[in-house]
């Protein structure tokens, strides 16, 4: 593959980490190349509806290049992005400062992380385009009326959201970087943002870090997945990769001074297992995997039998409330059509003796009409509230790197159960709410089949596996980032967080890389 050999710094992965990292190494003078498995989406690109799952989905090995990852491991349902811009295409918009007690556990090391992410939250901010939402949508209403009954109706507000409204379906000129940046377009508040917006709305980091990044210099080469990084004897290291995409999949090499994963969890953590695994960087320490957390999510819905409901119309996420100190709840939407998400979805069941199958099944012999409407993925979106539960509690699991019979004994990632607290499947205060809803608009309260049959947490916001310590027996990496035992590696993406946030963790890894790149010095001129 044609591209230059050697640089100062390569980021893999371009989510939230990796462009804040890439704009900020090239502002200081550093040559930087940014290597991204996912393709590369214009708004035009984006499918019209999930059920174009060749744009929609992101699975390689089956010819499937979307912006959707998802992954299914023994403890856990994953929901992640792909692409440039990672996370960003997908998400919904959310920008959140979460609430003081993400930030008492210990592995936030030296404490006061709060207080020193606060500028650099400001900073996330302003290039983010947080903005609070100027929209109440239909679902958000009737969170508000289950906020009032519980009364918790004083903690009910909208979100901070990364989306330009302006005038709806009106492009402008750059509102953004004093004109140096892309022209926008006005939300036409349409649903879709978590399916790619279509729109030139949605605030993705392609349109900010990246867009500024690449005018700096930097280069940007998708569909290309890193294989290994090695040391080298004069102390820089040497990136494999292939081509992610195609029938015929090149190989390439560049060489660095530093690198920075910033590719996620999925990404960075399993690249470092697999590195480990192989000698290439058998002193990273032992605590890699580790403290993997779900930010301690349910995904669940409700769903109404009215044909009448449209519940499609508004951006992602607009508003949530906290039914008490520990929970953050918010409605989340997808466009209308986009209803393939469907089918991860089932009825929930109260946990007894009784096997959850036999319940099922009970379930469709006692009521088959309302069974069949509520499993069919017709008006889904439209007639569907979905709600997403955030707590910032204590729990966590790992992740490894081992054989599996299914690969024919191959390795690749597997999550194993930890010694603490385990991640719950399901949140009792989310269920209430559920219920709650389910009364209000004559719906039926829904989970996912991992939650429901094998009771496994989903989430949207995997966090942690390389968090920090104070030395190499309690962290991966140090307060700047940096890996323990590898100098001029670092780690910048959600693998560093080290607790769970309750709210959506994107402004939050946006601040972390902040930070960690107002430590970097400029580069000098020898």
């Amino acid at each position: 593959m044609t591209m230059n050999r050697n640089y100062d710094i390569v980021i893999i992965g371009s989510g939230f980490g990796g462009s804040v990292s890439a704009l900020r190494l090239a502002e200081k003078g550093y040559k930087v190349l940014v290597l991204e498995k996912g393709k590369r989406y214009e708004s035009k690109d984006f499918p019209s509806t999930n059920w174009n799952i060749k744009k929609y989905l992101w699975a390689p090995r089956f010819f499937l290049y979307g912006i959707q990852c998802i992954t299914l491991l023994r403890n856990v349902f994953i929901l992640h992005g792909a692409g440039v811009g990672g996370g960003s295409l997908v998400y919904a918009n959310t920008l959140l400062v979460p609430p003081d007690e993400a930030f008492k556990d210990s592995r936030w090391v030296g404490g006061g992380w709060k207080q020193r992410l606060a500028p650099f939250y400001e900073i996330g901010k302003r290039m983010l385009g947080a903005t609070p939402s100027p929209y109440m949508a239909e679902t958000d209403r009737i969170l508000k009326q289950s906020a009032d009954s519980m009364g918790r109706g004083n903690t009910f507000k909208g979100v901070d959201v990364g989306i330009f409204f302006g005038s709806k379906g009106q492009e402008v000129e750059d509102p953004y970087f004093d004109g140096k940046g892309p022209e926008r377009k006005g939300c036409i508040l349409c649903g879709e943002c978590m399916v790619g917006c279509r729109h030139n709305a949605k605030n993705t980091l392609d349109k900010n870090y990246l867009y500024l990044a690449e005018r700096l210099g930097v280069e940007i080469s998708p569909e290309k997945e890193v294989e290994s990084v090695i040391p080298a004897k004069d102390g820089s290291y040497l990136i494999s990769f292939r081509k992610s995409t195609g029938l015929f999949r090149p190989r390439g090499k560049v060489i660095a001074k530093k690198v920075i994963f910033s590719g996620g969890v999925m990404g960075s953590v399993k690249l470092l297992l697999k590195c480990k695994d192989r000698g290439y960087l058998s002193d990273l320490s032992s605590q890699l995997g580790n403290y993997v957390r779900t930010n301690s999510e349910s995904i669940l819905g409700v769903r109404t039998g009215s044909s009448r409901k449209d519940f499609t119309k508004g951006i992602a996420i607009s508003a949530g409330f906290r039914p008490d100190e520990s929970t953050h709840i918010e409605t989340c939407r997808y466009g209308e059509g986009q209803n393939s998400m469907s089918f991860l979805t089932t009825f929930i069941f109260k946990r007894s003796k009784v096997p959850v199958l036999f319940k099922w099944i009970g379930y469709l012999l006692r009521h088959p009409i309302k069974f069949i409407k509520n499993s069919v993925p017709y008006r889904w979106s439209s007639q569907t509230v979905i709600l997403l539960i955030m707590q910032p509690v204590s729990n966590y699991l790992k992740l490894s790197y081992r054989p599996k019979w299914w690969r024919l004994w191959g390795k690749s990632m597997n999550s194993e159960l930890s010694s603490g607290k385990p991640i719950p499947s399901s949140i009792p205060i989310g269920e209430e709410v559920a219920n709650k809803i389910a009364k209000e608009i004559n719906g039926v309260p829904m989970s996912t089949y991992m939650d429901t049959f094998l009771n496994i947490p989903t989430t949207a916001h995997i966090l942690g596996g390389a968090t920090m310590g104070s030395d190499p027996s309690s962290g991966v990496v140090d307060e700047n980032f940096e890996v323990f035992n590898y100098p001029g590696l670092y780690v910048v993406d959600g693998s560093i967080v080290p607790s769970n946030l309750g709210v959506n963790p994107s402004l939050t890894i946006t601040a972390l890389a902040e930070y960690a790149m107002s430590k970097f010095p400029e580069k000098s001129s020898s």
